[in-house]
């Protein structure tokens, strides 16, 4: 009961906030219409119901005036009936899609602020693949959420309407046991009651373990196409070093996985299908069963014994509703429990500094930028970097050196404020625009005009000026090229690649630009020419560079180092001027 009560809880926290957003009365409207004609049809049942006593009498009694009738009153109900389950199709899919659409763009919305899809990566969350959650999870929520609350609404309703049937009918066919009528008020409404209890009971102690099951299934599922992608994102190295076997080894090792919980999901539902089955073969006679004394005692007519048959059937399977959905009902508990999980790693990585100290970044109303009392920690809290005091002015350019591991990328991504463990301060100034280019940089798929821009949209900075800028940095082959769609970061060399993040940074003209070794897979004659670049076309901006060349020194005013102090790293005292302005200009 716990585990339902919280399963509920959870499902009304992901679900209510739709019907209270902004597309509230739509959806509203569309679940309102959906259960007036749920109801509707539970009511249509209900006349059928009524109909095949009439009818079959008439067939007993050879009326075949009524016979006709109630064939035109058949033809009447079956034309309403077909038509409001088209209809609640239909609404209901309309539903589906908008709520589907809503829900994702929320998703979407949460795990994209601030850096929250990176710093939940970095603490290694129990929410593993993301994309499948914000995909197939929110698509089978709204669809089973819909279907099961609609069933057992359906359920209820049609259990309250047929128990009062099939109360009076126990009125008219009593219990006959060896010729002699034995009153037992609404005996064949206690009949269906005992027996959908025990199906129930019986169901849930075969199928509980599906719950478990399907949630470790949609896992390894998950995983296995996740690796997949990194196989196919990687392929060039992977042909380089001649990785086929040993990713063809790990991809079958995770499908394994996948396999063996299948087994373990067959067994399971080959128990609980053989028992559904049995039990709603069994539903079908047993009513015919518990009438047919008093049918051939003859105290009921062949009408009352159908409509039983039907009441009866209408009323066990509104009982049973958790024994014929229960592998649906398994399923969905196991998705409402991924997005829960999904919900809390967002909210865990989103409130972060509410939980623990990090690192406070914060605007300043000076012109540069400055660390104070900086501790930058890994996830687990191991301490990285210390700077004591550190500041960079503006039109300045510092290259910051150390050995491999020290935490130099880290504190880029500090100063960018993506990395929150930690404490201290850095106070940046207010409206400054800063842009990071890593070693690998990122460009979309799509147009090549389009990734060279981003994060900016399509046609904010004029194609003159893209293609301007590719043949300012050596680039002059793809200035043609600019509405040509394609996987840039496959297609092209990593050189080439860290050509464009420059061509990049020169469009959108940052105050203050850190390169991660953006230059490194360039030879040196190349690099100096584009740093020279930078100073021409950038003179105001503050460039701030990680790189282990002796070469760069000429175009850095200068230099500090990271120093290692015990377990950690400190950002070292500034050294001797790396160059003069004039070396570094040009």
């Amino acid at each position: 009961m716990k585990n339902i009560s919280a399963t509920l809880a959870t499902v009304w926290r992901i679900a209510i906030p739709y019907f209270r957003s902004e597309d509230k009365w739509a959806g509203r409207g569309l679940l309102g219409a959906v259960i007036a004609m749920e109801l509707a049809l539970v009511a249509i049942n209900v006349l059928v119901s009524q109909w095949q006593n009439r009818f079959f009498s008439a067939i007993q009694e050879y009326q075949l005036d009524q016979f006709v009738r109630e064939i035109w009153i058949f033809l009447g109900l079956a034309f309403t009936f077909v038509a409001l389950a088209v209809y609640k199709l239909y609404l209901n899919q309309w539903l589906q899609i908008r709520w589907r659409q809503w829900l994702t763009q929320h998703y979407l919305g949460e795990w994209l602020e601030d850096a929250t899809h990176y710093r939940m990566q970095l603490k290694g969350d129990a929410a593993d693949n993301p994309d499948q959650r914000i995909t197939e999870d929110v698509k089978n929520f709204v669809e089973q959420t819909l279907t099961i609350g609609l069933g057992l609404l359906s359920s209820i309703v049609t259990l309250f309407s047929f128990a009062f049937i099939l109360w009076g009918l126990s009125n008219k066919a009593p219990l006959h046991i060896n010729g002699t009528d034995i009153i037992v008020p609404g005996f064949l409404f206690w009949c269906a009651l005992v027996y959908a209890v025990l199906g129930t009971a019986l169901t849930h102690w075969i199928g509980s373990p599906l719950i478990n099951l399907n949630f470790e299934q949609q896992r390894f599922e998950a995983d296995f196409r996740f690796n997949l992608i990194r196989v196919r994102e990687n392929s060039e190295q992977i042909a380089l070093l001649k990785g086929e076997t040993a990713e063809r080894g790990s991809l079958l090792q995770r499908f394994g996985f996948v396999i063996g919980n299948w087994y373990a999901i067959m067994s399971r539902t080959k128990r609980l299908t053989a028992f559904t089955a049995s039990y709603n073969q069994a539903a079908v006679i047993f009513p015919y069963v518990v009438v047919a004394p008093a049918y051939f005692a003859k105290r009921i007519q062949l009408g009352d014994m159908m409509q039983t048959g039907s009441a009866f059937g209408s009323v066990q399977d509104a009982l049973s509703f958790f024994v014929t959905a229960y592998r649906s009902l398994a399923e969905w508990r196991s998705v409402i429990a991924r997005l829960d999980g999904f919900e809390m790693s967002v909210s865990s990585s989103a409130n972060l500094a509410a939980q623990e100290p990090t690192i406070g970044v914060a605007p300043s109303n000076g012109h540069a930028i400055t660390l104070g009392q900086l501790l930058v920690n890994l996830p687990n809290g191991e301490p990285l970097v210390s700077v004591a005091a550190f500041t960079v002015q503006p039109a300045e350019r510092v290259l910051v050196t150390g050995p491999s591991g020290s935490g130099k990328s880290t504190l880029f991504r500090a100063v960018a404020g993506i990395w929150p463990f930690g404490s201290g301060t850095i106070a940046i100034p207010e409206k400054a625009k800063l842009m990071m280019l890593p070693q690998r940089p990122y460009f979309p798929i799509g147009a090549l005009g389009d990734a060279v821009i981003y994060p900016s949209g399509h046609g904010t900075i004029a194609p003159e000026k893209i293609a301007d800028a590719l043949v300012a940095v050596g680039m002059p082959r793809l200035a043609k090229r600019l509405n040509e769609d394609g996987h840039w970061n496959r297609t092209l060399s990593l050189g080439e690649q860290q050509r464009l993040g420059l061509a990049r940074a020169l469009l959108h003209m940052p105050d203050f630009l850190f390169l991660d070794e953006a230059t490194a897979s360039l030879d040196e004659p190349s690099e100096a020419r584009l740093y020279r670049l930078l100073a021409e076309k950038l003179p105001q901006a503050t460039i701030v560079s990680i790189g282990h060349r002796s070469t760069l020194d000429a175009f850095h005013t200068r230099k500090v180092t990271m120093v290692k102090d015990g377990e950690i790293h400190v950002l070292g005292k500034d050294g001797e001027p790396a160059a003069k302005e004039t070396s570094a200009a040009g």
